[in-house]
């Protein structure tokens, strides 16, 4: 448990830290990074806040890190409390871990724009389906169930 805990925290850690090239790294060239809207139905039976393949992570995190849109200018600072972690399941090489989330977000500036300055807060439950890669892990899924997910949720092009 403890080695699940801690690749857990280094992956909250690479994006508080905004180290978004490492952050890809954990995930396995299949990996999917998934926010669903309706919880219960599998991938690819309804619409999603977010779904992205390889390919898809790779270009959300080019776009955040060296392109300057308005959605991210200025750049939006995170503090990931990860809580609650659990083994769900073990099959093999491949295990699922639930784990509790508040996602705190932040863009700084002025009341110029509408957001801007105001603390929210993004409330989860994440799944992560983990693959073991030697003495570490590497992700199949991170699945984010937001809480707030039937509600408006404003800007979410930051990594969650």
């Amino acid at each position: 448990m403890e080695r699940i805990e801690a690749f857990l925290y280094k992956e909250a850690h690479l994006l508080d830290t905004c180290q978004l090239e490492a952050w890809l790294a954990l995930f396995a060239p299949e990996g999917v990074y998934w926010v669903p809207i309706a919880e219960d139905l599998p991938r690819g039976a309804s619409a999603s806040i977010i779904y992205d393949d390889t390919i898809s992570r790779e270009e959300r995190v080019h776009h955040y890190l060296e392109l300057s849109f308005p959605a991210q200018t200025p750049r939006s600072r995170t503090l990931h409390q990860v809580s609650n972690i659990r083994v769900a399941s073990r099959d093999g090489s491949t295990l699922v871990v639930d784990t509790n989330q508040v996602i705190h977000e932040i863009r700084g500036g002025d009341a110029t724009q509408v957001g801007l300055g105001q603390m929210a807060a993004h409330v989860a439950a994440v799944q992560f389906t983990l693959q073991h890669d030697g003495d570490d892990f590497r992700i199949l899924t991170k699945k984010i169930v937001l809480l707030q997910r039937n509600a408006a949720l404003g800007n979410l092009t930051f990594m969650l």
